[in-house]
């Protein structure tokens, strides 16, 4: 009895002391509270929604009401030919942006860094940064512009050097360049801003120590520089491999064509059709799922392996 009595005690005492917190620091709340409502209006209220895949919904009965059906829509994804498919497309275009994208904002931050004039530097990073707040709709429209072959640039140029038109766009062999190319070009400079703020903070004693020893650019740079910021490297790895099975909606989904369609159709341009084409929206939610819980998977994974090689992780 009085370890139950100096339990809820402590627990008393630990709540008034949270609401003393609270209250002198009542401003600093009132600021986070916007953010607050958002993740919860946005980004928990929808997981109500999840119970869809474990049922065979019926509009007139709504989704509590509708019958459960248990795993049967993950069998029928996993079983379907479209499994192998979408998944194949969705790593090997994940996969290629990490082996060329994830490296790029990484080289960027290291040339930035070498650079000694800072007025252009700044142009340089200015100008990296901004194709970043441009829309891939926007993004998408400007490459069509330049390589229609009715008037664009590229294929006057080609035309002029006495080559014929190619259709970029449309072609199922330019389909995964000008994805891994226009997703560095757009996300590089944004992302480099993380590496460079981490080159901030190593030491200038280790380059002078260094320089005296004799090392140059480049023993500097991979002895120093990429050990300093490994650390960095390693959590941007694991929220990568994490996001593997994103691809990149909007990209994607705006540089489909008929004619590459049998490679760039990942899980979530399928989740689109499948939901609101044919309006099955339990299996659509049973995908959406399935994709979320591998990517934890293997976020942990990859989280597991880069605290045992790498000394760093998110938990």
């Amino acid at each position: 009895m009085k370890n139950t009595m100096t339990v809820m005690t402590a627990k008393q005492t630990r709540l008034q002391k949270l609401w003393l917190q609270i209250k002198r620091h009542k401003i600093i709340y009132l600021f986070i509270l916007p953010c607050v409502i958002w993740l919860l209006v946005f980004s928990y209220y929808p997981m109500y929604g999840a119970l869809l895949a474990f049922k065979s919904y019926n509009y007139n009965l709504g989704i509590l009401g509708s019958p459960w059906v248990g795993f049967k829509n993950f069998e029928e994804f996993m079983k379907s030919p479209d499994f192998w498919i979408v998944m194949k497309n969705t790593v090997i275009i994940s996969g290629l942006k990490i082996i060329f994208g994830f490296p790029a904002p990484i080289i960027l931050a290291l040339l930035l860094n070498e650079v000694k004039s800072k007025k252009f530097k700044r142009v340089v990073q200015t100008m990296s940064y901004l194709p970043n707040f441009v829309s891939w709709v926007v993004v998408v429209s400007l490459m069509t512009v330049i390589f229609t072959p009715y008037g664009g640039i590229i294929n006057n140029f080609r035309q002029n050097m006495g080559l014929g038109s190619v259709f970029f766009m449309g072609e199922k062999a330019y389909f995964y360049p000008m994805v891994i190319l226009s997703d560095i070009w757009k996300n590089a400079g944004w992302g480099s801003i993380i590496y460079l703020s981490a080159l901030s903070g190593v030491s200038q004693e280790l380059y002078e120590a260094a320089t005296v020893d004799g090392a140059g650019h480049l023993k500097c740079t991979w002895h120093i520089t990429l050990p300093s910021i490994k650390g960095t490297i390693g959590i941007m790895l694991i929220f990568a491999v994490g996001g593997i099975l994103n691809a990149n909606f909007d990209q994607i989904l705006l540089l489909q064509q008929p004619a590459n369609n049998q490679i760039s159709e990942i899980l979530d341009t399928f989740v689109l059709k499948t939901g609101l084409n044919y309006g099955r929206f339990e299996y659509a939610t049973a995908i959406g799922l399935f994709k979320s819980v591998f990517a934890f998977a293997l976020m942990a994974l990859t989280n597991t392996v880069s605290k045992k090689f790498m000394d760093v992780g998110i938990w």
